[in-house]
């Protein structure tokens, strides 16, 4: 089988999008480089041929897409090379084929397969090491565009009652649930498919919301989380790019939140706040 790559660039606002209409076109996961490129595998050329007109059609010509031929190695698993354990506060995430150092961690077994959600990426990154910051124990805790689960899941290994994770991709919904599995938190972990714009008010209230999601979806849906949000509760916003900050700071205050704590890692800001 004659693989093919495309390399992908389009305007940083449209980034995740893009990646998220090529995981559900080609059922593979995206790598986003360094530069914002972000690379993705079919199985032929004539694939990658018609990948690149549905793509134009879907984001217009601002999106600049080419293919090139792979080397003969399946890359239906090539998604795996590069993870290895990482730590971010008292947590260790690591995929199910890595040896783990010795230590006291909270150990997360993360497979992402074709969901997003690594700490391979900043804005995931930023969200676990806040969530290990303001996480308690008893938290109800939901996490919206949940991808393969790893907020979630890491909020009830640290000690959440309940998480519940909500994602649009109907892919993501049995990775999670494998996932939370894998780490011994299926009990007090449930996931769903569905718009959070629709469901999130029917899911509160809860004491912490994660919402690792675009800067747009983040902004549309505050003023939902705030309503389902307990007496005291907290939210963490990630998803959003470091040139959005300001952006988000101005609707943030205006929707009755206070920020709290923020981390930039890689280009990607993620803030937590209180209600006000």
């Amino acid at each position: 089988m004659s693989w093919c790559a495309l390399d992908v660039r389009s305007p940083a606002g449209e980034r995740d999008a893009v990646a998220a209409w090529l995981v559900g076109r080609t059922g593979h996961a995206v790598e986003e480089r360094a530069d914002g490129t972000l690379i993705s595998v079919v199985e032929s050329a004539g694939a990658a041929d018609r990948l690149l007109l549905d793509l134009h059609a879907a984001f217009g010509r601002d999106v600049a897409a080419a293919a090139r031929t792979l080397p003969d190695i399946d890359w239906r698993l090539r998604w795996r090379d590069g993870l290895a354990p990482r730590r971010l506060g008292r947590l260790v995430i690591a995929p199910s084929w890595c040896e783990l150092p010795d230590g006291d961690a909270v150990v997360l077994r993360i497979d992402p397969e074709t969901a997003f959600g690594t700490a391979e990426h900043g804005s995931t990154r930023g969200a676990l090491l806040l969530l290990d910051r303001l996480i308690a124990p008893g938290m109800r805790v939901l996490d919206l565009g949940s991808g393969s689960g790893i907020l979630g899941i890491a909020a009830a290994r640290l000690g959440a009652a309940s998480a519940i994770g909500l994602d649009l991709d109907p892919e993501a919904e049995p990775i999670a649930r494998g996932n939370a599995e894998r780490n011994g938190v299926a009990d007090r972990t449930r996931f769903l498919t569905g718009d959070a714009l629709l469901l999130t008010p029917l899911l509160g209230p809860v004491d912490l919301v994660l919402s690792n999601i675009l800067r747009a979806q983040n902004q549309q849906l505050l003023p939902m989380v705030r309503a389902i949000l307990a007496p005291g509760g907290r939210a963490i916003f990630a998803g959003m790019e470091t040139t959005e900050q300001t952006l988000f700071r101005a609707v943030l205050g205006h929707d009755g939140f206070v920020p709290i704590g923020e981390t930039v890692d890689e280009g990607w800001w993620t803030v937590a706040a209180e209600a006000g």
